[in-house]
């Protein structure tokens, strides 16, 4: 990974991609040339599988990096964490929607909260989502309202970053802005 820079200026990065895709470790290569670097992890430990895997994901994760966790009011989180680090690491958009539709929050009001709060972050922010536009269209009404929501949100994050980045079996696709160096 290449050495930590003190001076960036600041910027929001959109990784989107499938699952499994690359998308997580890619945003964590770009984030690993900021000094003061936040994750805000959205997943919750319902089971032991997910237990298992964010015990995994902290292990790999640079142990100077700090960790929030950030399952629901995330815009909350972002404004608070900002003031204190260089560069906020939000994984995942994918699980804050979910979590946001078992708690019945309005998904309009999240999504404009959320997008105040990184244009407002002090900090650059790198938000990772899964991209559910290629997919199937869902059997169950709960699937087609989430992969709704979670769609309308990677747009608005979209249209209000600097860079977008669509990664693909490792291998990452500048969609907008301009291709960052993972390497």
């Amino acid at each position: 990974m290449p050495p930590a820079m003190e001076l960036h200026p600041r910027r929001v990065t959109l990784v989107l991609g499938g699952a499994r895709s690359g998308k997580s470790h890619y945003a964590q290569v770009l984030a690993s040339r900021y000094r003061r670097v936040t994750f805000l992890a959205t997943a919750r430990a319902s089971d032991a599988e997910m237990r298992a895997r964010i015990l995994r994901h902290r292990r790999e994760r640079p142990a100077s990096w700090k960790t929030v966790e950030a399952p629901l009011d995330l815009h909350k989180t972002i404004t608070c964490e900002s003031r204190k680090a260089d560069l906020l690491l939000v994984d995942c958009l994918t699980l804050f929607v979910a979590n946001a539709m078992r708690k019945k929050n309005n998904a309009r009001i999240a999504t404009r909260q959320l997008c105040q709060a990184i244009r407002s972050s002090r900090a650059s922010v790198i938000v990772v989502s899964n991209e559910v536009g290629s997919g199937i269209v869902p059997a169950y009404r709960s699937g087609r309202v989430y992969r709704d929501l979670l769609g309308q949100m990677n747009q608005e994050i979209a249209k209000i970053a600097d860079q977008v980045v669509l990664m693909i079996a490792g291998i990452p696709l500048t969609v907008k802005g301009t291709r960052a160096r993972s390497r």
